[in-house]
């Protein structure tokens, strides 16, 4: 009999609307989620994709149909229904989002009592209740209630303002343009802005689930506009969420795309002057500059996985205040330890106001890399005995197997190369000083790959 493939991926569940999840496929994980409860309180929202509510209420028939009683918070950031099962001491939470996903696709997390996802052994259980179709329904007696939960964006724009010194960015009257991605963001970000006294300019800031003005996934390519109308208003900086408002990419006043690394290494590095000696958690495909910050102001980094469900669930177990990705993700401790857009752009709004200067000037105080990315194919059978090999061939370096294999080298020079989790192909990362060392990385580890690949064959 063949193993069922994971309802779970790195981020949840995620699948094309109607074709790889449909209604009927929601209520049943809706029952295996609200059997996982055992008739708990679970908030529930989704963003602005057009096939939210259709699946919400799919998956709250799940949950009520086991005697779960939902409050649903309708339509939030991810960050922020995450606040509110913690802030209304709820037993989870389930969102309806695929966050960076184009519009066709649509997903499902599952929040654990204290705001953050739930853990992949928590995961692997739902799994095998959704499976082994070992779902409790309830009596029609103990069929479970619904009822709105309002005013939890109100809540959330609070939680994030205690966590910076709100006067101070206040009193700077910073101008900053906001590109919501069509989505969910638009609800906090632009009135966080606002209540942080910063006059706000807005672009893709409608509501619309067919993410007409840029795929909701903020990379480089997709933030050309952003770019170009920071420079045009004359604003300050610019930020840009993804689909579901968890992660943030900058841009500063000149009008240049800040990567998600060089945005988490400038809060690491004022949150290590304030907290000297603490842990800072990051997956092994950060860069190499988050661990020099570390060094130089009295860090210690805590690799992991890649996955932000990894890196929180770290968190939570060292008791970790900050964690990072390089895809944007900041996840700012004494708020909540999940990846939160608006919280990420307080804290940057609260380093400018700090040290009064632009965020062009900040950025250029952070060690320099030079980064370059490439896939080499290999088939899923062949990703164990191609990595047991390169590891071997690496052996006298200095590596971490952790997630695939990262090699560091003396001039500062790394590269992570890892089999994807989801295609057939192994991802190579690498960086360095300059950029003809960080393309000699490249080449080099792409020729041992596909020499080991071609030996295995």
């Amino acid at each position: 009999m063949s193993t069922p493939k994971h309802l779970f991926g790195t981020n949840g569940i995620r699948g094309l609307v109607n074709k790889e999840l449909t209604p009927e496929m929601a209520i049943r994980i809706g029952n295996a989620i609200g059997t996982f409860f055992k008739r708990g309180e679970l908030i529930v929202g989704y963003d602005a994709r057009t096939s939210g509510p259709m699946l919400t209420r799919a998956v709250m028939a799940g949950l009520n149909s086991t005697g779960c009683n939902v409050l649903l918070a309708g339509m939030a950031p991810t960050p922020a229904l995450q606040y509110a099962v913690k802030k209304h001491k709820a037993d989870g939470g389930v969102i309806v989002t695929a966050s960076h996903n184009p519009p066709e696709y649509n997903g499902i997390k599952v929040i654990w009592n204290d705001g953050i996802e739930i853990s992949h052994e928590q995961e692997t259980e739902i799994e095998r209740i959704y499976y082994g179709e070992k779902a409790s329904l309830a009596d029609w007696k103990a069929i479970g209630t619904t009822r709105e939960l309002p005013g939890i964006i109100d809540e959330y724009v609070d939680g994030v303002k205690k966590n910076v010194n709100a006067k101070a960015i206040i009193r700077k009257h910073y101008h900053i343009l906001i590109d919501g991605a069509n989505s969910v963001g638009s609800l906090t970000g632009p009135r966080l802005a606002r209540e942080l006294g910063c006059k706000v300019t807005t672009i893709n800031a409608n509501i619309d689930g067919t993410f007409p003005g840029r795929p909701p996934e903020p990379r480089p390519e997709n933030l050309g506009d952003l770019a170009t109308t920071v420079k045009a208003v004359g604003a300050d900086l610019g930020v840009a969420y993804d689909g579901d408002a968890d992660r943030s990419i900058f841009v500063d006043e000149k009008g240049n795309i800040i990567m998600g690394d060089q945005t988490f290494a400038l809060v690491a590095k004022y949150f290590l002057m304030d907290n000297p000696g603490e842990k800072i958690v990051t997956p092994l495909s950060s860069s190499t500059m988050i661990q020099d910050i570390a060094d130089e102001y009295n860090g210690q980094v805590v690799w992991t996985k890649i996955g932000s469900v990894t890196v929180a669930q770290r968190m939570k177990e060292l008791k970790a205040k900050l964690g990072g990705e390089e895809n944007g993700g900041i996840f700012y401790g004494p708020h909540q330890s999940v990846r939160d857009g608006a919280m990420s752009t307080a804290l940057i709004l609260n380093l400018m106001a700090r040290t009064g200067s632009k965020l062009s000037a900040l950025v250029g105080e952070l060690p320099e890399y030079f980064i370059e990315k490439t896939k080499i194919d290999c088939k899923e059978e062949q990703k164990q005995k191609v990595l047991e090999k390169l590891t071997e061939q690496n052996r006298g370096l200095k590596t971490n197997t952790l997630d695939g294999i990262k090699i560091w080298f003396k001039d500062k020079g790394s590269i992570l190369i890892r089999p994807s989790g989801t295609e057939p192909i192994y991802r190579l990362y690498a960086e360095a000083k300059t950029n003809k060392r960080t393309k000699q990385l490249i080449k080099e580890y792409s020729s041992q790959l596909q020499a080991i690949i071609k030996k295995l064959k």
